[in-house]
């Protein structure tokens, strides 16, 4: 019969020890740079606007790192980063009383007004992500100018390049973020959410187990 030797078993224990901790700290890791913070709300809003709930989290962490009190240089605030204007507007439609500036810091009515916004813009400009993610940094406005510019837009329906530098980055970043959250978030926000908090004592308690069986086989 095929025997293993100590010190093979050793070596072999080593390696998945090494794997656990690598496995374990690296999603750690990436839970850390890509936070999701409000994933109710998140999963709500996006639900009722019919929006990509992974869209939204990834533009909160691009707009403010999920900072609620966030406040621009041009005044736009909260986690979505909302201007004064989208704010009353999105308030006026959707037939909500009492707009105050100080709403806009609030995580859950941001949120919603954020979703809305997002929607508009993809009704606007027929889902194209791209043109979505233009108009929501640099506006609707510019973003319908640039496709009835040549220079910018061969077709008149999408964008060959973006004049403005900071929107360009911006929508490349929103792109990247979108799909991380995608697969580290794969289950959603609030199953996530609920894994991790059912999860964690029994993860900790093994990983004291397999620390204690480390250091036995080791010695």
């Amino acid at each position: 019969m095929f025997k293993i030797s100590n010190k093979t078993l050793k070596i072999i224990f080593k390696i998945l020890f090494v794997i656990f901790i690598a496995f374990f700290v690296s999603n750690l890791f990436l839970r850390l740079m890509y936070p999701v913070n409000y994933g109710d709300y998140i999963e709500k809003y996006s639900k009722n606007f019919g929006v990509d709930p992974y869209l939204v989290a990834a533009i909160i962490n691009v707009e403010s790192k999920y900072d609620e009190d966030a406040r621009s240089h041009k005044d736009a605030r909260g986690l979505m980063q909302i201007s004064l204007v989208t704010g009353e507007w999105a308030f006026t439609e959707l037939n909500i009383d009492g707009y105050t500036l100080d709403k806009l810091y609030e995580p859950e009515t941001n949120i919603m007004v954020g979703c809305w916004y997002l929607n508009v813009l993809q009704e606007e400009f027929n889902g194209d992500l791209r043109l979505v993610l233009a108009a929501y940094n640099g506006g609707s406005g510019n973003v319908s100018k640039w496709l009835k510019d040549e220079k910018y837009s061969k077709d008149g329906k999408t964008l060959d390049r973006i004049p403005y530098k900071e929107t360009e980055e911006y929508v490349n970043k929103v792109l990247r973020y979108n799909e991380i959250y995608r697969k580290v978030y794969k289950n959603g926000f609030m199953e996530e959410e609920r894994f991790i908090k059912n999860n964690f004592v029994y993860l900790i308690n093994n990983f004291k187990k397999l620390l204690k069986k480390f250091v036995t086989i080791v010695r």
